[in-house]
């Protein structure tokens, strides 16, 4: 296995291994050819989120298709730390930006939520994976969060899993500071093995019954932001942020590939 990087990464869904044919999809093929002025011959990178990050030759790059043949692995495959992020839909250049930005900090699994005071109603599933895919495409990652359907709140706390903790970002300052409430939940300098969801209101804050059903959850830990009023996208990302460093992966320094392979 080789650790140089290529440039280019493409996100694809067929299984990636020595010698498979990969057919990319048109976007892809314009992507590579009018964009990027890649020919036959030049090599690329593709991952799947399961094989890890493979290195590629383009054999055809004509007008209607491009194909690769895959030649070897260049990063093995690794799991992010099981987290969620469940948020109320925002406006298109705001969620847009959440899930590039969510993807790049390494959840698993992004849910819409709608909320008594969520603002907007209709959500685009296919152009939140777009960003993250091109999130995970731009920072050497081997994976893409899974989108989730949008759910009203309610429904999805019915059926909650009980071994799943919700950190729940408490905008209205009775809770404790994120870190002092996560402390607990550390694992020396491990992170954490549970699996967690985060979850940020809407621009219009959490409903007086909302509020008060969260705290009455076992699994759900309410937390303040500190003393600023942050945007929704914001909040979520200093969540992230914050939980990354103290039960997440932060703590593992140089297991993926440098960041200035990157173009």
């Amino acid at each position: 296995m080789t650790e140089k990087a290529e440039a280019i990464r493409l996100y694809v869904a067929a299984p990636l291994a020595t010698g498979g044919l990969i057919m990319l999809d048109p976007q892809q093929s314009h992507y590579l050819r009018n964009v990027m002025r890649r020919k036959v011959g030049d090599s690329i990178g593709l991952f799947n989120g399961r094989d890890g990050e493979w290195r590629a030759e383009i054999v055809e790059a004509g007008k209607k298709a491009t194909s690769c043949t895959v030649s070897e692995q260049t990063q093995a495959q690794w799991e992010n730390p099981d987290l969620w992020l469940l948020f109320a839909p925002l406006k298109r250049g705001k969620i847009d930006y959440l899930a590039a930005r969510a993807t790049e900090l390494g959840v698993r699994a992004l849910q819409p939520v709608f909320t008594a005071h969520t603002n907007a109603t209709r959500i685009n599933l296919a152009r939140l994976e777009a960003n993250a895919i091109e999130a995970a495409e731009q920072c050497r990652l081997v994976s893409v969060p899974e989108i989730r359907a949008p759910e009203k709140l309610d429904s999805l706390l019915d059926r909650w899993p009980a071994d799943r903790h919700i950190l729940f970002c408490d905008e209205s300052g009775n809770s404790p500071p994120i870190a002092q409430a996560l402390a607990p939940f550390r694992h020396d300098d491990t992170g954490t093995s549970t699996p967690w969801a985060i979850l940020i209101g809407p621009e219009g804050g959490f409903s007086a019954a909302e509020q008060q059903r969260l705290r009455t959850l076992d699994c759900a830990t309410p937390v303040s932001l500190g003393p600023r009023i942050m945007r929704a996208e914001t909040a979520a990302i200093a969540a992230l942020s914050v939980w990354q460093a103290l039960l997440g992966d932060w703590h593992i320094a140089g297991k993926f590939a440098p960041i200035n392979t990157i173009l």
